[in-house]
Parts: structure tokens; C-alpha cells; sequence
């Protein structure tokens, strides 16, 4: 039963109703009988292109273009998203018609339909806001604890840049500032606020001054459960403003990112299997990819082209193919056929070409290529464009980093880990071992064991910081050591010789792969 609470419309807005059903675009919503649908995101764009042309036939590739655009689909891909869309209206049940076939030129939606401006009836009633479907936030304006009426700026402020900076993750749905700051000054549930906007997670903070400095709080709040997971505070000088309030929002997204994921992935785990989307599925990859297990590896490529045959452009899933790949290849976990390469190659460019700006897939995607083809120059130009977008990408940078030391540039490269390590102090996946590499191409090879240690300590099978470990033992003498740490190699690869991993290393730089290869020749790895 509703309450009378009500979201607002935006001027401009325009709604369109046919049959039981109200769309709105611009909030990506679709209610029946006034409740909200969960509709996938390919079918909701494919019912506004119809809707908005109503009677008109559409030719699929126009469809085509307006659902993915700058990606090469076939029709079965269309296809597949308008039989879901035809399932979800109920077209065809109760000789109802909405979505009619022409064969040969394209669909058309053929039931009546009224188009008004959304805010004529000024409300979404009883359910509120429709869940997006992916992860969805709003960042509340924060409370000014001062005491001091003119901080009201500084507080509004840092809420604007945090916001900014978290729209900036393309695999996230945020609220736009203007909508969140309808709250300010408002005592709300955590539930409301939800139910309104339709939202799963939400960011509240305060500020507080004293003198010349400001502490500012966050705690991010999963509102399907009312569960705190993410709180951190920041302290600061306010000598310059702006510079502060961009160091804490640049904090806060690193931060966030990859508890939000990790909140998404135990949502995906939970969900049953029937109900899976790609979504969901390629969710469950990252899981299974966080493992770093042979099984956990191989389990998360089978879970990825699941996620693909359901959406063929769905660019998170091609990337995770062949990031997957790549880590199968450097653990030595079964050789690659020649069609493996192939198709992660092929997918990896799929996904920069569908994604250039979701960082995520970027970074994974043009790692691939870096890698498997050696694609240096592309993999860097890549990276250098996601990180103009989103300078807060912390996994873009270490990837970057890695790249550099790779590449014989071992201060760059830990110039650029060093800010991800900022920006991601937690993160799962550490950067331990991008440090480990640079340090071995500076031939300080006493800081190379230390980082190589730190990376095994959290990943005890990493066998790309083993060998970082084994080279740097050797060059510095410590050939027992040496011999110990490579018997622990070979446990894991017991193919490994000189000659193969010359041939594994063909993108390191030259000197890079010879200083490799001379440690792992001192501590008496075989030539074949």
C-alpha cells in the first residue's frame, strides 16, 4: 500500500503507456499496473527504439546499431533479445500483440500507444524506482557536523566530486547529484531512499572542521540488507580546497570499487542458477578468477562464454576469456592450442572495441594483447586512454605499471603501481608482484625477493613472482636459495626449460628476458 512518497519527474521527460504497461526512458523504468519490471538492459533499449516509432517497421540493423552500437552483432543476437522482451510484456498471451515480425525488413510495435511528459502523473507509487540491472548507488549529500553554516559548500562540494568520480565506473548506475540532493537536510531510512531511487547501495558521510583542518567520514551501505561494507575517514589541511576534495573523491572510488564487486559477486552466488544473466554469470568468473587455481581459472572461462552465448557483445565476459587465458599460459597450467590464443586474441579486441570506456575491460583485455601478441604499443595506448576517462582505476594503473617494468621502465612502472596502490590498498588482487618485476630490472635485487615474498604470502602458487624470486636469489649469489625456490617452480610447471620460457617471454624487453633468463640458468634450470 503506498505511502504517498513520490519521485519527483525531471521537466522533459517523456513517458509512453500501452496496454498495462507505463515506460520512461529516461529513468530506465517500466512498470506494470504500477510496478516496476526487472527487463534486461539489450530488450529495454530494443522496446524504447520500437515504442518511440510506434507503428513504424524497423530494420534490424537499425535495431542492431541503436542496441550495440559500435559492435558487430548478427541477428540471432537480436533475435534472442526480442523473444525475451516478447516474453516479458506477455505478447501473444490473451491474444494480446506488441512486437510484430517482418520478415525480411524488420520488427514493429504495433499495440496503441500514448506519449506524455512523465511528470504528468509526478510520481512512481507503491514499488518506487526499478532496479537497473547492474549494481546501482547514490551518494547522499553529506552532513556538515562544523557547526558552521558556510562549510555548507565544502560539504556539498565533496559530495559532487565523489560523485563524479564514481560515475565514472561504467559497470555502475549512479544517481546524478541532482536527484540525491532532493534528500539534504531530510531524516530518511536507508529503505526509502532505496525504494525511491531504486538503488542497492548507498554512499552517506559527514564533514567536520576544526581550524585549518576537516575530517571527512564515508561508509557505503549494501540496502538490500542494511549491511556497512565500506567505512574509512580522511583527515586533510584546507590550504588548497580543491586539491583535497579531489585526492578524497579519487579515495573513495578506488576504495569502493572493489568492495562493490565483491558485494556483486556474493549477490551472484547466492542467486539461483536457473535465474542467471550474463551478468550474473561473468560475476561468477571474477569469483572463480580470484581463486587463482587451476580449477578456479579453468572454471571461470567455462562461466564467461556461458555469459557470451546468452549476450554474444557482452565486452566483461570477452575480456575475462582471455585474461583467463593469459594466467593458464604464465602458471603453466596445461599448454595453450594454438585455437586458445586464437580466440582470446580475438576476444580481447572484441571487448576494446565494444568497451573503450569501461576501464575494467580495458585493462584485462589489452593485458591480453600485450601478452599473447605482444601487442606493446597498442596495450599502452589502451591503458592511456582508460586512464584520461577514469583516473581512479586502480587495476588500470598497476596493469600500466607492469607493462613499464616489463618493458625495462622500472620507475615508471613504480611510479604508476604506487598510485594503485593508493587508490586500492585492499584490493584482492594486490600488486605486489608488478613491484617485484620493477625492482629485478633495476637490479635491486634484495627489494625484488621482498616484493616476490609479499605476493607469495597472499597467492602462495604465483609462479610469475617464483621466477622473479629464483632470478633475483641468482644474481645475488644465493644459489642454494636459488635451486630451493626453483624445485618449488617446477612442482607447479614441470615443463619449464630456458628455451620455453623464451619463448612464453617474447613480449619482455631484451634485457628483461636475458636478465630472467641468466638467473634462471645460474639456479640450473635445463636450456630444453
Amino acid at each position: 500500500m503506498s505511502d504517498g512518497r513520490i519521485v519527483p519527474g525531471r521537466e522533459g521527460e517523456d513517458a509512453f503507456t500501452f496496454g498495462s504497461f507505463r515506460l520512461i526512458p529516461a529513468r530506465r523504468m517500466l512498470l506494470d499496473d504500477g510496478k516496476p519490471m526487472r527487463l534486461g538492459s539489450r530488450a529495454f533499449d530494443i522496446l524504447v527504439a520500437l515504442v518511440e516509432r510506434a507503428g513504424e517497421t524497423i530494420p534490424r540493423d537499425q535495431l542492431i546499431a541503436c542496441t550495440w552500437p559500435d559492435t558487430v552483432v548478427d541477428d540471432g543476437a537480436l533475435r534472442v533479445h526480442v523473444a525475451a522482451l516478447r516474453k516479458a510484456l506477455g505478447d501473444g498471451r490473451a491474444g494480446t500483440r506488441y512486437v510484430a515480425n517482418n520478415p525480411g525488413r524488420g520488427y514493429t510495435f504495433v499495440a496503441p500507444v500514448t506519449r506524455e511528459h512523465a511528470h504528468a502523473d509526478n510520481a512512481v507509487a507503491d514499488g518506487g524506482a526499478a532496479l537497473p540491472d547492474k549494481p546501482s548507488l547514490v551518494v547522499l549529500p553529506f552532513q556538515n557536523m562544523s557547526g558552521d553554516p558556510e562549510q555548507e559548500y565544502f560539504a556539498d562540494g565533496m559530495v559532487e566530486e565523489i560523485t563524479t568520480a564514481i560515475a565514472q565506473l561504467p559497470w555502475l548506475f549512479v544517481i546524478a547529484r541532482n536527484s540525491a540532493f532532493t534528500y539534504k537536510g531530510k531524516l530518511v531510512g536507508v529503505k526509502q531512499v532505496a525504494q525511491e531511487l531504486g538503488v542497492r547501495y548507498l554512499l552517506e558521510g559527514s564533514v567536520r572542521k576544526a581550524g585549518n583542518r576537516v575530517r571527512i567520514t564515508g561508509q557505503l551501505i549494501d540496502t538490500t540488507t542494511g549491511a556497512h561494507i565500506w567505512a574509512d575517514r580522511f583527515d586533510g589541511a584546507l590550504n588548497d580546497i580543491f586539491e583535497l576534495q579531489d585526492q578524497v573523491a579519487s579515495s573513495v572510488a578506488g576504495a569502493i570499487e572493489p568492495k562493490l564487486r565483491q558485494s556483486e559477486i556474493e549477490r551472484a552466488t547466492r542467486k539461483p542458477t536457473a535465474n542467471l544473466d550474463a551478468y550474473d554469470l561473468y560475476l561468477r568468473a571474477l569469483a572463480q578468477s580470484y581463486r587463482y587455481t587451476e580449477e578456479g581459472v579453468a572454471e571461470a572461462v567455462i562461466l564467461a562464454r556461458q555469459a557470451l552465448a546468452i549476450d554474444p557483445s557482452y565486452a566483461p565476459a570477452a575480456a575475462m576469456v582471455g585474461w583467463c587465458r593469459l594466467l593458464q599460459r604464465a602458471q603453466g597450467w596445461g599448454a595453450l592450442a594454438a585455437d586458445d590464443i586464437a580466440e582470446a586474441c580475438h576476444l580481447a579486441r572484441q571487448a576494446l572495441e565494444a568497451a573503450r570506456d569501461d576501464v575494467d575491460t580495458v585493462w584485462q583485455a589489452a593485458y591480453t594483447l600485450f601478452v599473447l601478441a605482444g601487442e606493446a604499443a597498442m596495450a599502452a595506448a589502451a591503458l592511456d586512454r582508460a586512464l584520461a576517462l577514469n583516473p581512479n582505476a586502480a587495476h588500470a594503473w598497476a596493469t600500466r605499471g607492469l607493462i613499464h617494468a616489463l618493458r625495462n621502465q622500472p620507475e615508471a612502472a613504480i611510479e604508476a603501481i604506487e598510485r594503485a596502490r593508493r587508490l586500492s590498498p585492499f584490493d584482492p588482487y594486490a600488486f605486489f608482484y608488478a613491484f617485484a618485476v620493477a625492482h629485478l630490472d633495476a637490479r635491486r635485487f634484495a627489494q625484488a625477493i621482498e616484493w616476490a615474498d609479499r605476493t607469495l604470502h597472499d597467492h602462495p602458487r604465483t609462479v610469475a613472482a617464483m621466477r622473479v624470486k629464483v632470478a633475483a636469489l641468482a644474481h645475488l649469489g644465493h644459489l642454494d636459495a636459488a635451486r630451493a625456490e626453483l624445485s618449488r617452480v617446477l612442482a607447479i610447471d614441470p615443463k619449464l626449460t630456458i628455451a620455453g620460457f623464451r619463448a612464453y617471454g617474447h613480449f619482455f624487453a631484451p634485457e628483461v628476458l636475458e636478465l630472467y633468463v641468466a638467473g634462471l640458468r645460474l639456479a640450473g634450470l635445463p636450456e630444453e
